[in-house]
């Protein structure tokens, strides 16, 4: 028997939550966080480091890929027992997928080494696609049935050996937390917004620029979530809404990004000055993009923290002082 967790749990406020976690912490404030969205928006980049405004973008040629990349469940790649499988046909890829049925909570555990992750499982047979996030080597997969309270079984396991065949996959494929697809609102959405880009930091600018400017922070839905077990964002909600909290915020601009093959990681973690538990993104670009909110450097991952911006972190107590950021998972 093991001991379960919530997953995908975004709360207003700090909670012990046990699981994969890591003791980065990056330091360094955002400059003039109070700046006006209105003022972002007349700010543009060029090709090469083109400036207004105090900003500037560079970097490679933008190039969208000419499809969307996915994440299939594929059942001739599946390892299956107990109404439950496994598809690891993928995982040099950088994802791993899963499938099963019951009438009790389910569970997908990816680990490697002591390090594990849990993922809510649909127990109606709906597939999910989770992210190979701790590079190369052994991993374990299984699938857990509830028996009761925090208490789970396993009902199927299976082993793969990961040598991921580029180090950004797992950022630039859909996943449970950054769910889209070819047909999705924000993928056509991403797609209308960098179609000018001249390079790569133009892109990530005018993506999560859209964001800020066009997601308002839903401070009832973070009340309403406060003890919530298990949320998970729907990108195209978000997007359709036009509100959130910083997990929608984060799960929509990666989707964005990703849909537009720029590699986009969701982090949650604390931040200072109350440990507050949060969501953000970290971006990673051969380009760079620097504005008063946001330094994207190039080939490096980058932290770009929407719900901050957006808010223009006025209340500290749900986002934060964008200060001291402490990484506890990575999708």
């Amino acid at each position: 028997m093991v001991q379960g967790h919530p997953t995908g749990l975004f709360k207003v406020r700090h909670r012990n939550l046990p699981g994969a976690r890591t003791s980065l912490t990056h330091g360094g404030r955002f400059l003039a966080a109070v700046l006006l969205c209105s003022a972002l928006a007349a700010c543009s980049g060029g090709p090469s480091g083109g400036t207004s405004g105090g900003e500037s973008t560079s970097g490679a040629s933008f190039s969208p890929p000419s499809e969307v990349v996915t994440s299939p469940f594929d059942p001739a790649g599946a390892t299956s027992a107990n109404d439950a499988s496994i598809d690891t046909s993928h995982v040099s890829q950088g994802y791993v997928a899963a499938e099963a049925t019951g009438t009790s909570r389910l569970k997908l555990e990816v680990s490697t080494g002591d390090t594990k992750y849990y993922y809510d499982l649909p127990n109606d047979g709906t597939p999910i696609a989770a992210p190979i996030n701790m590079g190369n080597g052994s991993y374990l997969f299984r699938v857990m049935r509830n028996t009761t309270g925090n208490q789970y079984v396993e009902i199927l396991a299976t082993k793969a050996d990961v040598q991921l065949e580029n180090d950004f996959d797992p950022y630039l494929r859909p996943n449970v937390f950054v769910n889209y697809g070819p047909d999705s609102a924000c993928v056509a959405k991403a797609r209308e917004l960098t179609q000018g880009a001249a390079n790569k930091g133009d892109a990530v600018k005018a993506i999560c620029e859209f964001v800020v400017q066009n997601v308002s922070y839903d401070y009832d839905k973070a009340k309403q979530l406060e003890n919530a077990k298990g949320y998970v964002p729907d990108p195209d909600e978000t997007l359709s809404t036009g509100k959130g909290i910083c997990f929608d915020y984060a799960s929509l601009g990666a989707a964005m990004l990703r849909s537009q093959g720029i590699p986009a990681q969701v982090v949650t973690g604390n931040v200072s000055p109350n440990d507050i538990y949060h969501a953000w993104i970290m971006v990673n670009i051969d380009g760079t993009w620097k504005s008063a909110q946001f330094s994207v450097d190039q080939n490096t991952w980058s932290r770009v923290d929407l719900t901050f911006a957006a808010t223009s972190g006025d209340d500290q107590s749900l986002v934060g002082d964008g200060d001291t950021y402490t990484t506890r998972y990575t999708y």
